[in-house]
């Protein structure tokens, strides 16, 4: 009898280490698959502004990199991301680019429009060159 409790102890530690590894390694392989993955939160997909200064805002899940426009950017531990930036007068193309420990690669873009204010002109009643 004595035999028979050792062999199932035994069995059972390494039924216990067996699911352990396979557990492991579906938490591994579940991020292999799902690979990295960024939203974008603000600003809306084709918005005009009248401001050249914009915050761009979202969340990345699954990164080792994040980039906004080829400049690294950070994201703190909840994976949320915020960051200022001009915009160009006229059509704007933002690129925001994440890359996972397996070397897997997602790439958001955004399409935004800057209308430059008009600028005033001030009529003088002084001749020019008086």
């Amino acid at each position: 009898m004595e035999r028979s409790a050792k062999f199932i102890a035994g069995l059972v530690i390494f039924l216990l280490a067996a699911s352990g590894i396979g557990g492991y390694a579906y938490v591994q392989s579940r991020e292999f698959l799902r690979g990295p993955q960024v939203t974008v939160t603000s600003p809306e997909n084709g918005k005009t502004f009248d401001n050249a200064l914009v915050v761009v805002e979202g969340t990345a899940q699954n990164v080792t990199s994040i980039k906004l426009n080829d400049n690294v950017i950070f994201v703190d531990s909840k994976g949320n991301f915020k960051e200022k930036l001009l915009l160009l007068p006229g059509y704007n193309i933002l690129s925001v680019k994440a890359e996972d420990r397996f070397g897997k690669r997602v790439e958001k873009t955004l399409e935004l429009v800057y209308k430059e204010p008009m600028k005033q002109v001030v009529a003088s009643s002084t001749p020019l060159g008086m």
